[in-house]
């Protein structure tokens, strides 16, 4: 068995060679058909199977796991031990890795990854999974939240679609952390590939399943979100899955206007007119849908002319900006905005969809904007405005503490109606802080907070405190 540590969960760069505890070499014949990918279904029966390699995650403890003799399932003669650190454990702050192997396997013929699990004490596993590889993880498969307990239970992990898994070389993720600031053992055991054939059809989703509708312009391009599936255990409960892209089959109803790729990419590729996106998954068409509305060639927003010695920049291209902690941090449980930010030749642009709130904060550290006269930014609603729009704009300064909630946080509100930012073009608002009367100073500022109502979204530029001097 290998152990590597990983710097990173979702793109990792491995320079190293990887040394097998079971290795093989196959070499290509001349006039011969290629070996096809072994469909080995089995990943940790009394121990290894043959080319499996793991690599802990970086950040987590790197001798988490271990391969126990003692704590074993039913006539098994070892399993697998995942000791759960302490908080602030200075080995690391959770246990979690992959298992790999070095050529891909064949696992079409199954549909489900099964294992037995126990616990140490009643807990609930962040992550569970297969189909990360430290590559692209073109197919990965999780669970959240797997609840267990000190009794022995089946754990079954659908397969979207079995066809698509030819060549895959993930077999097994892992990540958990302290339950309640405490570490704790767990254990798995007979983790291996089925074909359970007991798993009912899945119920899929893109866009949460909502069908939206998104004007927008030649040249932007959005990745497709809100991926789910549901599928109907063995146990007649039903199980949430959390699915890539790439198991889905998007389409477009019209690729001159807007075309999609295997990842859910969509370009805008022409207008004006409209093209509609779906997906199905396997046989199944998944409910949502996301119709473009092209408008044509798109407009940037106006340059900035303000001298860069009298701005403190939070968004632009004109501009260094500001250390920024997010420009979307997704507030819940209420907040539903999304981000689908775009670049468009040079020019990049914030832009939220599905939006009734959203903040952009800058709080390491924040800005001391004492000496600035007014917030700028450029706005783009590219939904028509049809009456009864609202924004909202709201400026937080965080106090002398320079903490929020610190009991001497700031704030203040400015309202804008449909008739002063209109629809369907850029406009520039250039704020007099002074407008802000709430604010109690200026010295330590960490959020600018958007709310809206009956407006769907919009585009964000140009963002910045300056001087009028």
């Amino acid at each position: 068995m290998n152990t590597h540590f990983l710097s990173n969960y979702k793109q990792i760069v491995f320079s190293v060679t990887l040394l097998l505890l079971f290795s093989s070499c196959e070499r290509a014949v001349d006039g011969l058909e290629a070996p096809k990918n072994s469909t080995n279904p089995e990943v940790f029966i009394n121990g290894f199977s043959a080319g499996l390699n793991y690599a802990a995650f970086g950040g987590s403890v790197p001798t988490a796991f271990q391969v126990d003799d003692e704590v074993t399932y039913g006539n098994s003669t070892a399993s697998m031990r995942f000791e759960i650190p302490d908080i602030n454990d200075p080995r690391g702050s959770f246990a979690g890795g992959i298992f790999f192997t070095d050529v891909g396997r064949d696992l079409s013929g199954y549909d489900a990854l099964t294992f037995w699990v126990k616990a140490s004490k009643a807990a609930s596993i962040d992550l569970v999974g297969f189909g990360n590889d430290f590559g692209e993880n073109r197919f990965e498969t999780t669970i959240s939240g797997l609840r267990v307990n000190t009794n022995w239970q089946k754990v079954i992990i659908p397969i979207p679609d079995p066809s698509k898994l030819t060549n895959e070389r993930g077999m097994f993720l892992i990540s958990e952390g302290p339950e309640d600031d405490r570490g704790y053992t767990f254990w798995i055991d007979n983790l291996k590939f089925e074909r359970l054939g007991t798993i009912a059809h899945g119920k899929f989703e893109i866009l949460n399943g909502q069908d939206q509708v998104e004007t927008s312009f030649q040249g932007v391009s959005r990745t497709i979100g809100g991926l789910s599936s549901i599928f109907n255990m063995p146990n007649g409960l039903n199980q949430a899955v959390s699915v890539t892209p790439t198991y889905f089959n998007f389409s477009s109803s019209n690729p001159s206007i807007a075309t999609v790729n295997a990842e859910g990419l969509v370009s805008i590729v022409g207008g004006p007119g409209n093209a509609v996106i779906t997906a199905s998954l396997e046989s199944s068409a998944a409910s949502g849908s996301l119709t473009i509305e092209s408008q044509g060639p798109y407009n940037n927003a106006p340059t900035p002319i303000h001298d860069p010695a009298n701005v403190i920049s939070i968004f632009s291209d004109a501009y260094d900006d500001v250390p920024v902690n997010y420009y979307n941090g997704f507030w819940e449980p209420f907040q539903t905005t999304e981000s689908a930010d775009f670049t468009v030749g040079d020019d990049n642009v914030l832009n939220y969809t599905n939006f009734n709130f959203v903040g952009i904060e800058f709080s390491s550290p924040t800005i001391d904007a004492s000496s600035m006269t007014h917030l700028r930014m450029d706005l783009y609603f590219p939904n028509a405005f049809t009456g009864g729009e609202i924004f909202r704009i709201e400026l937080v300064d965080f106090g002398p503490s320079g903490t929020f909630g610190g009991g001497d946080d700031s704030s203040h509100r400015l309202t804008y109606t449909s008739p002063i930012i209109g629809g369907q073009r850029w406009v520039s608002l250039d704020i007099p802080l002074s407008n802000f009367t709430g604010l109690q100073r200026r010295g330590n500022l960490g959020q600018i907070i958007f709310e809206g109502t009956n407006i769907p979204g919009f585009y964000l530029d140009n963002v910045y405190f300056r001087n009028s001097q």
